[in-house]
């Protein structure tokens, strides 16, 4: 197996439509579009994007950087050998993904679920599509034109493109990660391609592949671990070792930790019957009346009611609990008495909302995921 990304002899590039050669430049960091990924693609070290930044340090095996916000907004640079990448190109290749497939990314390649998607075309022989150019409903037209087959995206990403009107008979595999799918979008997306397998998968941009969940994952599980990857939970923080993990950071830290071959990124949970079950980040627990709460479990089981499409579950100061939670959510809010009266049955007392903030206006990180920093300066409850 090379350690080096290459550009198969079958890959084709386009982007929004237009097709861009392989152009292979010594200039280790280009621009986050089409014509910047074909200059980079076999280098020895690169990245797309962060202009500004300092060029990765060549290393002993080829190596390039990602570029990551996670949920503080904080921009931090991923370094990883190509190899950690080429190792998972070899396990999704059963997908199909290689010579005849056409695979569409829909974000910026700024965003490690779009580069890795693109890159592994590239490297497998597909014909890869960048659409992130395009406004969501051109999105889901685009797919349909150039009849795609696999599709990288995120759950924010469908959502945008599914309020658009189209039918996507030609996809085959749709490749989910940065968040959970909910029940109402994966039935959506069952809908405009109806002949599409959904996978998703759980792992971070210093982790990359960690689980991957199927048709026969049990509801509120990330599945079983990816091929090649091994979990241990230490006190319900969930640690990993794979072929897949990146190397450090160069730039602003992270919060990802190191034991040994083992790596946490912060994340709590717990393993039944070999699926992964996440609570959520040890850094958004908060303590109510003595108990540790995880406002994504609760965020999960909101977006999955009727009338919800964005839950974020926030604390609010509170003398005599230490805490209590505020859902800031966009939706319907005629569902509002009967979402509330529903968490109170479910959670209890201590751990339901007391109260909802509608929001049709969200904000989100350049990654897509929700901005709760904007949304906590936002809260004033109680009033």
């Amino acid at each position: 197996m090379t350690d080096r990304f290459c550009w198969h002899t079958k890959a084709r590039l386009f982007d929004a439509g237009r097709e861009i050669v392989h152009c292979p430049d010594a200039v280790p960091v280009v621009a986050d579009k089409g014509e910047g990924l074909a200059q980079v693609i076999g280098l020895p070290a690169f990245r797309l994007g962060a202009l500004d930044e300092p060029a990765p340090e060549p290393g002993p095996e080829p190596v390039f950087e990602t570029l990551t916000s996670g949920s503080s907004g904080v921009a931090r640079r991923i370094r990883r050998s190509q190899a950690s990448w080429i190792a998972s190109f070899m396990v999704n290749a059963h997908f199909g993904i290689g010579p005849g497939a056409r695979v569409a990314v829909l974000g910026r390649l700024v965003h490690s679920l779009a580069l890795y998607g693109a890159v592994e075309g590239l490297h497998l022989g597909a014909e890869v599509h960048l659409f992130h150019a395009l406004r969501p409903d051109r999105q889901l037209k685009a797919l349909e034109l150039h009849r795609i087959s696999h599709l990288y995206a995120t759950p924010a990403q469908l959502r945008l493109m599914g309020e658009g009107q189209g039918l996507l008979p030609d996809l085959r595999v749709i490749l989910v990660g940065g968040s959970k799918l909910q029940p109402a979008l994966h039935r959506a997306m069952r809908e405009i391609a109806p002949g599409a397998e959904i996978r998703e998968f759980y792992g971070s941009a210093e982790t990359s592949f960690i689980t991957m969940a199927d048709a026969a994952t049990p509801e509120g599980s990330v599945g079983r671990a990816y091929p090649g990857v091994e979990i241990t939970l230490d006190k319900g923080e969930v640690w990993v070792k794979s072929p897949y993990l990146f190397e450090n950071y160069a730039g602003h830290p992270g919060s990802a930790r190191w034991q040994g071959a083992w790596l946490s990124v912060g994340e709590m949970g717990d393993l039944r019957d070999g699926f992964l079950f996440l609570h959520g980040r040890a850094g958004r627990m908060v303590t109510i009346a003595d108990q540790n709460v995880f406002p994504e479990e609760i965020e999960a089981l909101i977006e999955a009611m009727p009338g919800i499409w964005r839950a974020a579950v926030l604390p609010v100061p509170d003398p005599a609990r230490g805490h209590v939670l505020v859902a800031v959510l966009q939706g319907d809010t005629a569902v509002e008495a009967h979402l509330l009266a529903a968490l109170r049955s479910q959670l209890g007392p201590l751990k339901a909302p007391k109260a909802v903030i509608w929001r049709q206006d969200w904000p989100v990180l350049p990654s897509g995921k929700t901005d709760l920093r904007a949304l906590e300066a936002a809260v004033t409850w109680p009033a």
